[in-house]
């Protein structure tokens, strides 16, 4: 039995013994797509000869919804399974370009280059947000920052937490004397092209010295390589701050930020404010796929809200697994939504799902 796939590894990484690294990642993808057949040789008859394993990779952000996917998928029928590794955007979007794997995951708009030389596309698949996360152990009143505030602190021009610009967003609180530990993510997040398209909309000095962008040169702060070591390092220092997806915050119970909106009222991230952002920017059309959702319009929009997309290949010279890929993403816009919710995500609005879901089924 042979599971067939076109594969072309990228250019070897020096950090060999990094697991995520390009040429550890494209092992690993191997080693998953070819085990059946080696398991075949061995007389061991616990894969059939039909299963077709649609490998993906791609954000952290993600993670648990598509291992969550994979699992509830893989309920349906042994004959197509699927498998997701968290190595980052700006590397699943490599991977996928480079004709590795079936499909990538992340939260950064590809550019004009990537679409047409990869022949990618990118379809949202749920909303998050992202949530400016902090540890202050005595202050148990909501904090409210602005994103020019933010941007100050994450550029290192804010260096204690009861500086005037935080204490005038915040005049019945308590603020300490304390250090602020700002904690970041290293290059290729797709949680820095989010946090860093809101902080380039709302402050101009952040705009010019930093940029949107998935790999920004933090001019302050230590880094955090996945969102859950984000959260255990925001946890484990006092006077720290940080950004994460709203469900890594949720449910580690750790404090997260009211954010001032576009419409001049703070906000903190939920279902609800979320799936306002997403409404703002795409009714009534519902039909702008590739499109930043930050700094939303609307009194109840949260400011840091993104997409997290698929990113696909618009043509594939393999049948079998070009049909299994359709018939995941079917379920992934039909039944798998439902998922979304209960892993701490929002769903697609029904109209811009439809839409969706018709799009992928054009790629056909």
């Amino acid at each position: 039995m042979t599971v067939r796939i076109p594969v072309s590894v990228p250019r070897p990484s020096s950090d060999s013994n990094n697991r995520f690294a390009p040429q550890n990642v494209c092992r690993f993808l191997l080693f998953v797509l070819f085990l059946p057949s080696l398991t075949g040789l061995c007389n061991i008859p616990a894969v059939s000869q039909d299963v077709v394993v649609l490998v993906g990779s791609g954000s952290s952000v993600p993670a648990p919804l598509y291992s969550r996917w994979a699992q509830e998928y893989g309920k349906r029928s042994s004959r197509i399974q699927m498998r997701y590794l968290p190595v980052g955007t700006s590397e699943g979007i490599k991977q996928i370009a480079h004709g590795t794997g079936d499909f990538s995951a992340g939260e950064a708009l590809l550019t004009a280059k990537e679409r047409k030389e990869g022949s990618l596309i990118e379809l949202p698949a749920v909303l998050i947000g992202i949530v400016p996360i902090y540890n202050l152990p005595d202050i148990h009143q909501e904090l409210r920052l602005s994103g020019e505030v933010l941007a100050e602190i994450f550029l290192g021009e804010l260096k204690t937490w009861d500086a005037s610009p935080i204490r005038k967003l915040n005049p019945d609180v308590q603020l300490p004397s304390l250090p602020i530990h700002v904690v970041n993510r290293p290059a290729g997040k797709g949680s820095n092209y989010v946090f860093t398209d809101f902080l380039s909309k709302v402050s101009s000095k952040f705009r010019s010295q930093i940029g949107v962008n998935a790999s920004p040169k933090w001019p302050v702060g230590v880094p955090a390589e996945r969102s859950a070591d984000m959260v255990d390092k925001v946890k484990a220092e006092p006077g720290s701050i940080g950004f994460v997806e709203s469900q890594y915050a949720a449910k580690a119970n750790v404090s997260s930020v009211a954010i001032l909106n576009a419409a001049g009222k703070y906000v903190k991230a939920s279902p609800e404010t979320i799936t306002a952002a997403c409404s703002a920017v795409e009714a009534p059309k519902w039909n702008n796929f590739a499109v930043s959702l930050t700094n939303a319009s609307g009194a109840d929009s949260f400011p840091i809200t993104s997409f997290t997309w698929i990113y696909l290949r618009t043509s594939s010279s393999d049948s079998v697994r070009a049909t299994a890929l359709e018939n995941l993403l079917d379920w992934i816009y039909s039944d798998g939504q439902q998922y979304a919710a209960q892993e701490g995500y929002s769903e697609l609005p029904a109209p811009l799902l439809a839409a969706v879901r018709k799009k992928a089924k054009e790629l056909r």
